[in-house]
């Protein structure tokens, strides 16, 4: 489970085993009190959240917009 980065106790990382055939490139990111999964393309959404308040899944989101070539990089040196 590569961890890509981390902010204010949010962990942003993707599976080893991410499908097969294996998803589109995206993100999951964690706390003790939620997750939640974010699509980088065509543009930056979530697919599922559970327990991140608005405001956090609001940091989540946008931390993801910032950090969108990074994470990208980090998916395809993983898996090639």
């Amino acid at each position: 489970m590569p961890v890509v980065f981390r902010l204010d106790g949010i962990r942003f990382f993707f599976f080893s085993n991410e499908g097969d055939p294996r998803e589109p490139v995206h993100i999951h990111a964690r706390t003790a009190y939620g997750d939640a999964k974010l699509w980088l393309y065509p543009n930056v959404r979530v697919a599922y959240s559970r327990g991140f308040d608005q405001q956090t899944l609001a940091r989540v989101t946008r931390a993801a917009v910032e950090r969108k070539d990074l994470i990208e990089r980090a998916w395809h040196e993983h898996f090639g």
